[in-house]
């Protein structure tokens, strides 16, 4: 909402020296939110005047109209000659009063004039048009001012060019604040002075004695609860604009169209009611308000014939619809440049029903824009009638005697509200009469005392509950005013182990080189088959969302990698070829004996222990994951050298970080499982419980995102690591480490994690690691045969090991890697 303060002050009696800025920080203070102030004409310097053209020379032989003219500006030049002006603009005459700056003036934009020759003459100064002044978007012709104001007068406070003008984002349950009788009566609370509400005027006696205008009713009241018409004849098609209301509607940022459109916005602005003027030749039959029935269509201001629906609410005559309500006029009734006799219309349309019906037809409007925040209801009688007066005044109409207005009955709204509950909200203590004034100063009447019932007016219907009405107390006492405490923490609380798991995990990924990114939950099919998902896989069971951000993917995850793998895309297409990412995050797994839909729980209340099992039984499965992702070189090449490559090892390696965090040790065995390749996957196993995959990924699903060769992953189901321990440090021996090295020879089927196991059963308490720095295939150890060279270390916790102790524990190793994997000692 753009408010300009010059038409503020006419209903608010603010202290003269209050700026926009001013003004806007006492608003903000207050709960609305100024964004912005603009001090509209502040760069437009003069001399400014009105001028009268006194002689006008058409000159030839140019591609355009050229005119030199001859302006009485009046003693404004200090000589009381007149002005000769070049203009190009044809619809002045000699006599008219027009908008002269002077050389030595600016118009907005840094435009400086001076005296120039130009077109063969000198021109001094220049003729104006609304856009050049900054009032108006026309450019068609120059401003030609009505009346006789005489030549040299100030044209700057003539057309009120100056003026502060507040930009105010109302938020949803601030609908009042949508006009200017609504903003001036914050301003008025923001400096306790007095306002002048501008639709306190009264009614004319006639409204009761004369009858109606013009018959009308309404068919749902769920609709519509008043409805309201009044008529005017005779009206002046071609009457123009005054040029004040062009500058005020320019200002709040509407177009000026004709007057009869402008009246009925600038009445909007002022009031908050929206209201619209129907052609009275182009009415056939009495005016009902309904819903609109099957098959119906309407043709609307903007040329476009629309589908209804049945849920839309209309304005009809005996030829169907005539008005999308609250929304947009038809076509058919339209005002034109013929209309001379107008109905007016105002009404109370239903809040809800329109904001669907908006966003059903993609047809926003100011209109619209108020009643989807709530109108005040009381206004249609006062709204009208002040724009029928107008366009008596200004477009030379007759008032017809007499008004239709059709409502159904709507019981007040009253709440309930302890006189202390503001001061439990806030933690101040205000006190009752504190609470009743600052209500009652926002238009609520209040009775009792220790419990209040307070009566909400009819412009504020978001007010509905006692923290609306708390809301109010204390933003009007000042938020700057209630005093900032830390919290209380609650002794026993921080962090549950698996917040703890988390965060440890996510340090580790983030310290071994992997960045975090945090991906949209949700999918859609063509992502199941870019991961080569077989028919069967349960990971293509997934939820449909009932209200998708996008129709392009209206499921939820069942695993983390599309999200992954769409991130290391982008980041691979914007130049960063080596990279490693990482994402904590729930997936959605639907249970096959899950309820076909979930309960709706009551909001009035706690719900019951079954209530909520019921909803828990409803919910999928969402167990918490890791996974990684890399691509590009692992370790940079440079000066020092080569670099390395990512390789399956990096992603079967950040799944044992992930399981070291949380006490649990791996063991890694080859598996087949898509979307990774077929001979570089490995299952994760924690005991026999599967826990995750790592490995490559299969080629086919590189290619479907667009991913570098060679892109490794890795998966890993946090929740399956079993519940997290406290984080022990292990224990330093001061003894020295004894290292023993052996190299074993196996069958190629035989997996490395299986050897390494059986080394660590055979070889003791003394065994403090065994790392695997070599395998060889070759003719050495035969077809079909692998050597894996494997380092051992022992140490005592308590005494330095002996060779004889070091080599036993050796032998048992072996013996062990011998009986379970068939390995033989390569050289033995």
């Amino acid at each position: 909402m753009r408010v300009p303060l010059s038409w503020l002050r006419e209903y608010v009696a603010l202290p003269a020296g209050v700026t926009g800025r001013d003004l806007a920080a006492r608003l903000i203070e207050a709960g609305l939110e100024v964004e912005t102030v603009e001090q509209a004409g502040a760069d437009v310097t003069g001399p400014l005047v009105v001028g009268r053209v006194l002689a006008i020379e058409e000159l030839t032989g140019f591609k355009k109209p050229i005119r030199y003219c001859q302006v009485d500006v009046g003693r404004a030049n200090g000589t009381g000659e007149p002005q000769n002006i070049i203009c190009g603009a044809t619809n002045f005459a000699v006599g008219d009063r027009v908008v002269v700056i002077l050389p030595g003036g600016e118009l907005p934009g840094g435009f400086k004039i001076g005296a120039r020759k130009t077109y063969g003459r000198v021109s001094e100064g220049m003729i104006c048009s609304v856009r050049e002044l900054g009032i108006g978007d026309d450019h068609d012709g120059i401003l030609v001012l009505p009346g006789d104001e005489p030549a040299g007068t100030d044209a700057m406070e003539l057309l009120g060019l100056r003026d502060d003008v507040l930009d105010i984002a109302v938020t949803p349950d601030r609908g009042y604040a949508l006009s200017i009788r609504g903003v001036a009566r914050e301003a008025a609370l923001a400096y306790d002075v007095e306002f002048t509400d501008p639709a306190a005027a009264g009614l004319p006696a006639t409204d009761g004695t004369a009858g109606e205008v013009y018959p009308a009713s309404i068919a749902d009241p769920s609709a519509c609860d008043r409805f309201v018409l009044r008529e005017v004849r005779g009206f002046d098609p071609a009457a123009p604009t005054p040029m004040w209301m062009r500058v005020r509607l320019h200002r709040a940022g509407m177009r000026p169209v004709s007057l009869a459109v402008d009246v009925t916005n600038y009445v909007m602005l002022e009031l908050g009611q929206p209201l619209h003027a129907f052609d009275r030749g182009k009415l056939t039959g009495p005016i009902v308000v309904r819903r609109a029935a099957p098959g119906e269509r309407l043709e609307t201001l903007d040329h476009v014939r629309r589908e209804l629906h049945p849920e839309d609410i209309l304005i009809t005559d005996g030829s169907g619809p005539i008005s999308l309500a609250g929304t947009m006029g038809g076509l058919a009734t339209e005002i034109d440049d013929a209309s001379t006799d107008m109905v007016l219309e105002a009404a109370h349309f239903d809040d809800i029903g329109v904001a669907r019906m908006v966003r059903r037809h993609r047809l926003h409007s100011e209109a619209s824009y108020r009643f989807e925040r709530g109108v005040d209801r009381e206004l249609p009688l006062q709204a009208s009638h002040r724009a029928a007066l107008m366009l008596a005044e200004l477009g030379g109409a007759e008032v017809v005697p007499g008004v239709t207005h059709v409502q159904a009955p709507a019981a007040p709204v009253t709440v309930t509200m302890a006189a202390g509950h503001p001061d439990r909200v806030a933690g101040v203590a205000y006190g009752r009469d504190a609470v009743v004034r600052r209500l009652e100063q926002v238009g609520c009447a209040v009775a009792g005392e220790d419990e209040l019932t307070v009566t909400p007016p009819s412009w504020r219907p978001d007010l509905t509950d006692p923290n609306d009405l708390a809301e109010e107390v204390i933003r009007l006492e000042g938020y700057e005013n209630i005093p900032a405490r830390a919290p209380r923490p609650v002794a026993g609380g921080g962090l549950t182990p698996r917040q703890r798991l988390r965060r440890r995990v996510g340090r580790a990924l983030a310290g071994a080189g992997y960045v975090e990114v945090l991906s949209f939950p949700f999918v859609s099919e063509k992502d199941w088959d870019a991961l080569q998902l077989p028919a069967g896989d349960p990971r293509r069971r997934a939820l449909r969302l009932a209200n998708p951000l996008s129709e392009d993917d209206p499921l939820l995850r069942t695993t983390l990698l599309p999200g992954l793998l769409k991130a290391l895309a982008r980041n691979v297409g914007r130049g960063f070829g080596d990279v490693g990412l990482y994402e904590l995050g729930l997936v959605f797994r639907p249970r096959a004996d899950a309820p076909a839909g979930a309960p709706r729980l009551p909001v009035d209340r706690r719900p019951t222990e079954e209530e909520l099992a019921s909803l828990e039984a409803a919910l999928p499965d969402q167990p918490q994951r890791v996974a990684v992702v890399l691509a590009g070189e692992r370790e940079p090449s440079g000066w020092w050298g080569a670099g390395r490559p990512a390789s399956w090892a990096d992603a079967v390696e950040a799944a044992r970080t992930v399981a070291g965090e949380a006490g649990a040790a791996l063991t890694v065995r080859a598996d087949r499982h898509e979307p990774w390749h077929p001979g570089r996957c490995a299952a994760l196993y924690l005991g026999d419980t599967l826990v995750g995959h790592a490995g490559e990924l299969h080629p086919r699903v590189i290619k479907a995102y667009g991913l570098p060769p060679r892109t490794c992953a890795m998966e890993l189901e946090l929740t399956r690591l079993g519940d997290p321990g406290v984080v022990k440090a292990p224990h330093v021996s001061s003894y020295p480490f004894a290292t023993q090295d052996v190299a074993l020879v196996v069958d190629a089927s035989v997996p490395a994690a299986d050897v390494e196991g059986a080394l660590r059963e055979g070889a003791g308490t003394l065994l403090e690691s065994v790392r695997l720095f070599d395998v060889y295939t070759g003719e050495q150890v035969g077809e079909g045969r692998k050597s894996l060279a494997y380092s051992l270390r022992f140490r005592a916790p308590d005494r330095t090991l002996t060779a004889e102790e070091a080599g036993t524990a050796r032998d048992a190793a072996v013996a062990s890697a011998a009986e379970r994997t068939g390995a033989v000692l390569r050289g033995g």
